[in-house]
């Protein structure tokens, strides 16, 4: 039996010359390795050619990465992606249910940037497909010009909402500041989910399912980016951590009953 919890970080496609590969970041399989404390497998964006029941056999918790490319349009209703928009089909075929199945099962699951926008999708909620074109909405982007320490540096507050998840995690804090790197973010909250955090324009920064039997967390901001510098980062992958191997500890016990 595994003495660690195996963690799961779901991939992107992408094609190296010819060839079609599936890839996650580094900082997202580093978190989860240092930050929780636990074994990392990638898993691959195969849609139904592995089964979510198959594969939450094998994991104690997943993570949902942030991507360059965004949640096709028509999953929640929206109108088409303006041209060159980047999607991922074989991404959606598999994180979409696969973040459902896992949250039904009692399967802890972090949802990073798309990750987050993929949880409110999946409960059916809608997406602004490019928030700095909203009214009264900030440019939520990344400067791509910048450095990467600047890019992922803190951006702006959140508040994070009193008697949440992520407040007790703040140390009863109500405010954080978070870094912000994306293009998409959540139009019309899904029921059952509720909000974690909000930036200072109104726009909503974390979300959790309410009817989640272990941890499910959604952000908006990329806390994998040097986590072990920011006491909200460290902690929410430490809690992130406890569940992978409190779903560990469940599952071995089963397994010897």
């Amino acid at each position: 039996m595994l003495n660690k919890p195996l963690v799961g970080v779901i991939a992107d496609t992408t094609e190296f010359g010819a060839h079609p590969a599936h890839v996650a970041g580094d900082k997202y399989v580093m978190a989860v390795v240092d930050g929780a404390q636990a074994l990392t497998v990638i898993v691959p964006a195969l849609g139904t050619r592995q089964s979510s029941e198959d594969m939450l056999q094998a994991l104690d918790g997943l993570v949902f990465t942030g991507s360059a490319s965004n949640v096709e349009p028509h999953r929640y209703g929206g109108e088409p992606s303006e041209p060159g928009t980047l999607h991922d089909r074989a991404r959606d075929a598999t994180a979409l249910p696969l973040m459902r199945a896992a949250i039904d099962a009692g399967v802890p699951v972090l949802a990073i940037c798309r990750g987050c926008q993929e949880m409110n999708v999946v409960y059916g909620g809608t997406l602004h497909q490019r928030v700095h074109e909203v009214d009264g909405l900030s440019d939520h982007r990344e400067r791509h010009a910048d450095p990467l320490d600047v890019q992922y540096g803190p951006a702006h507050p959140v508040r994070l909402v009193e008697n949440g998840v992520l407040c007790a995690l703040n140390g009863g804090r109500a405010q954080a500041r978070v870094n912000s790197l994306h293009t998409q973010g959540i139009a019309a909250l899904a029921p059952h989910l509720i909000v974690e955090a909000i930036a200072p324009d109104g726009l909503i920064e974390a979300i959790r399912p309410a009817d989640a039997r272990a941890f499910a967390l959604g952000v908006q901001w990329h806390p994998e980016w040097k986590h072990a510098d920011d006491p909200l980062s460290r902690a929410l992958f430490r809690a992130f951590g406890e569940a992978c191997r409190a779903r560990l500890g469940a599952r071995t016990a089963q397994s010897l009953a």
